[in-house]
């Protein structure tokens, strides 16, 4: 039986994504460097972006998949550093597992803060993030800002957060394949990431709702 909270709302719809998935299962290639689960998400950025080349640029921490459905499935936040992945997320998905997304970078304390430290504002909305003891048991979602990640890094390096997650593809030339294969080299924490320069807030979004739908499939069976 599918999932009734994590597809589409229409028949026509659920046929559209269906066939779609069934296509980048034919033209992918191999994939078994890939689990099964590792592969639903990938193949839904794939789906995203037809972008074949995420074969291969998407890697996961051994941990990853099971660490990101367990925190869905208790209903912990997402934390997100910009307002387009929370915006992008589906509201009914999230509900069903009672978790809230948040941002802060807009914030004008963040604002102001960055300015007065000439540090970006998204370093400021993750130590807002912290501030509220909102990383520790959360899933980190970045999908554009390196500085984001880089301080969510160091946060966990100081012994002062430990998410359940950290969904890290910030886009971009300066910094981004950086802090990502900074955030490769961390064991204690559970991460999926993309290699290089790729990513951003689609592709993010993309990952958590793949995760949504395991964690519903992973209910089901229960």
């Amino acid at each position: 039986m599918s999932n009734v909270i994590t597809e589409q709302l229409t028949q026509a719809g659920q046929k559209i994504e269906h066939d779609s998935f069934a296509i980048v299962d034919n033209e992918a290639g191999s994939h078994e460097a890939y689990s099964e689960d590792e592969w639903q998400i990938i193949r839904r950025m794939i789906h995203a972006t037809a972008d074949f080349e995420f074969n291969g640029l998407g890697c996961f921490h051994p941990k990853a998949t099971e660490a990101g459905i367990q925190a869905l499935v208790s209903g912990a936040p997402i934390v997100a550093d910009v307002e387009m992945i929370c915006v992008g997320l589906s509201k009914p998905r999230l509900a069903h597992f009672g978790v809230h997304t948040h941002h802060f970078i807009a914030d004008e304390d963040v604002i102001a803060q960055a300015k007065m430290e000439n540090t970006t504002r998204a370093v400021q909305a993750m130590r807002k993030a912290h501030k509220q003891g909102l990383l520790d048991g959360g899933i980190v979602a970045v999908g554009n800002a390196p500085t984001a990640l880089l301080e969510v890094l160091a946060l966990i390096k100081q012994g002062a957060a430990r998410p359940a997650l950290i969904v890290g593809m910030p886009v971009g030339f300066v910094s981004a394949a950086e802090s990502k294969d900074a955030l490769s080299e961390l064991k204690e924490v559970p991460w999926l990431i993309t290699r290089g320069r790729k990513g951003g807030s689609t592709l993010v979004v993309s990952a958590l709702h793949a995760l949504l739908a395991l964690a519903e499939a992973q209910q089901k069976n229960a």
